[in-house]
């Protein structure tokens, strides 16, 4: 199962766009004058930011074409109710002005050198800010402009998660996860191109989820994505879902002598892992109660395992398989 073909070439559409913006902003960095970053900056930033708008625009122009091609044309809806992708240019996703925002990666070059950092080291940090500032902006735009246009059109009711190709592991077990509504925010991340796809009562699309992501995987991207213990711990029947949220809580425990790798994720009385850990107490500050068995993770889990079984023992009871 996968999103449809329309809304998959529209979400990586987007994605190549906000390469292309970002490279074509590299550019203006390595012409900085390293002698004088403010003022060489500063005298770059109105092309910088024609760019940046202009990958904007092109990204809020392609919703209204997208959602004619998959949903068909919207005669009811009055020329009041269409997007205006100009409002969309100059801001960042959070709303501050594109232009103050693409300052930072100055002030984080002049900020490394002032700290005795090399120059090279310090525009190589500015860049990679750069990067990841016009790519979001980029991204921002244009699911701020898709969500606009779904809202407009009475007949969509809700969207599901399309994640882009190269989707990083939380993104990835999302992936087709139903709002609650139209209007629901889009949990994203910096640098995150993932998009979404409309649902109305005659277009709802095939169900799918992260695991069908999993296996049209190769083995490399498994690795790059989920690591190579949690691709075995995914492999030997681990919920996604469970092996990607336990890395929030990760940290490492002293037990028995030897120092191991744990997660907190979970592990509390309302967590599949803590119920079946048990060995509960409530910790000062804590609403929920905590097991005091520590929650292995997939890592230490096949470190440890005698054989296959053994492991598969492990991960059922510390949850990874549910």
């Amino acid at each position: 199962m996968s999103p449809s073909p329309e809304t998959q070439v529209h979400v990586e559409t987007r994605r190549r766009l906000a390469e292309a913006t970002a490279r074509a902003t590299h550019q203006a960095w390595r012409g900085i004058d390293r002698h004088n970053i403010y003022g060489s900056w500063l005298g770059m930033l109105g092309g910088v930011l024609a760019i940046v708008s202009g990958g904007q625009l092109a990204a809020a122009q392609s919703t209204n074409l997208w959602l004619a091609e998959l949903l068909g044309a919207d005669p009811e809806r009055p020329d009041a109710d269409q997007i205006d992708p100009a409002s969309l240019v100059g801001v960042d996703g959070a709303g501050r002005l594109l232009a103050s925002v693409l300052m930072a990666p100055m002030w984080t070059a002049l900020r490394l050198v002032a700290q005795g950092k090399p120059v090279a080291q310090a525009m190589a940090s500015g860049q990679a800010l750069l990067d990841a500032v016009v790519r979001t902006a980029i991204a921002d735009t244009g699911r701020a402009a898709d969500q606009i246009g779904m809202a407009a059109r009475r007949d969509v009711t809700t969207y599901v998660r399309v994640p882009e190709s190269g989707a990083c592991s939380r993104c990835v077990i999302l992936a087709g996860t139903r709002a609650r509504g139209v209007s629901t925010a889009f949990l994203r991340h910096p640098n995150c191109h993932c998009g979404m796809e409309p649902v109305t009562k005659d277009h709802r699309p095939e169900p799918f989820d992260g695991k069908d992501l999993y296996d049209r995987m190769s083995a490399a991207q498994r690795r790059k994505t989920f690591g190579e213990a949690g691709v075995k711990a995914i492999d030997a029947g681990a919920d996604l879902a469970q092996v990607v949220n336990a890395r929030r809580g990760m940290s490492s425990a002293t037990v028995f002598g030897r120092e191991l790798q744990v997660t907190s994720e979970g592990a509390t009385s309302r967590g599949i892992a803590g119920k079946r850990l048990k060995d509960l107490q409530k910790e000062p500050g804590r609403r929920y109660r905590v097991s005091r068995t520590p929650r292995l993770m997939p890592e230490e889990i096949f470190r440890l395992a005698d054989d296959r079984e053994h492991a598969i023992r492990l991960l059922r009871q510390h949850s990874f398989i549910v």
